[in-house]
């Protein structure tokens, strides 16, 4: 975390393509920006009429990258925040859709996903677009985007104006290696080449609790918003009160908003959440 903290960030050059289509309240467009020296791919909406519209940057979980698609993850917070007035950029991250290559994101603890996304709201910033107000954004996560979220918050305070996590994975990196990593065997080869480099959790305790957005929480200076079902058997719902207890000690505004019987993808009570979802950027970009 300190290494994030420490980047120079270079987020810049949006650059808006071919249409995916006109829904009638807003438009969707393939993009691309350019950061770290790569070119990250994304999807964006836009409302109809002038704007200029706050933004929202999201951050979506796990893909398998073979088989991702551009967009994928969240569509129906696009669609419902974009019928609401706001642009949403959906960044692809690297590795995915039509971005540039990073052979080391497994190897780095993904930590690399929070540079991209910190680069999607710099590039946002630093646009001409004139529909796009810079200075009124906020970012959404969801499962691993949600860690990817807590990890932008903790590095760059300030640079957005709230966040709302979904699902997400734990603010400790060593419950994400128990839970996801240590007994998959498709990542063997990369599972040894963490023990060689920086040692298991058990082994390197320290080192995993750098890498966890948890130990830099005394840096997030935005208002927080936790979305979490009591049925998560992907992502505990103990994760959520662990990193809404970790948040509150470090006198961030957090709220936690747990939704009883519902699992990973949240569903008979996603309309409900997504609702306060709006409500919570309204008040904090409005």
């Amino acid at each position: 975390m300190a290494a994030l903290a420490q980047k120079k960030y270079d987020g810049r050059d949006l650059r808006v393509g071919r249409s995916l289509g006109d829904v009638g309240p807003y438009e969707r467009f393939l993009v691309t920006y350019r950061g770290d020296g790569l070119r990250i791919s994304g999807v964006m909406a836009v409302p109809d009429g002038k704007g200029p519209f706050p933004v929202l940057v999201l951050n979506h979980g796990y893909i398998e990258p073979r088989t991702y698609v551009p967009g994928q993850g969240m569509p129906r917070e696009m669609d419902f925040l974009a019928r609401q007035g706001y642009v949403v950029l959906h960044t692809d991250y690297r590795n995915h859709a039509g971005s540039d290559r990073d052979d080391d994101v497994d190897h780095e603890l993904r930590l690399p996903y929070t540079v991209d996304t910190i680069n999607a709201v710099q590039a946002v910033k630093a646009s001409k677009l004139r529909y796009l107000d810079g200075d009124r954004v906020g970012w959404l996560g969801r499962s691993m985007g949600g860690e990817v979220t807590l990890r932008a918050l903790a590095a760059q305070p300030g640079l957005v104006d709230a966040a709302v996590v979904y699902a997400s994975t734990s603010s400790l990196a060593a419950d994400n290696w128990e839970q996801f990593y240590r007994g998959d065997g498709d990542r063997a080869v990369t599972n040894r080449r963490i023990d060689r480099t920086y040692g298991l959790p058990d082994d390197s305790p320290g080192f995993w609790r750098r890498a966890s957005a948890r130990s830099a929480f005394d840096r997030v200076t935005e208002p927080v918003l936790v979305h979490h079902g009591t049925e998560d058997d992907t992502c505990p719902p103990r994760w959520a009160r662990a990193t809404v207890d970790a948040l509150e000690e470090e006198g961030v505004d957090v709220t936690l908003r747990m939704y009883e019987g519902e699992g990973h993808t949240f569903e008979g009570q996603w309309q409900r959440s997504i609702e306060r979802t709006e409500a919570f950027f309204d008040e904090h970009l409005g």
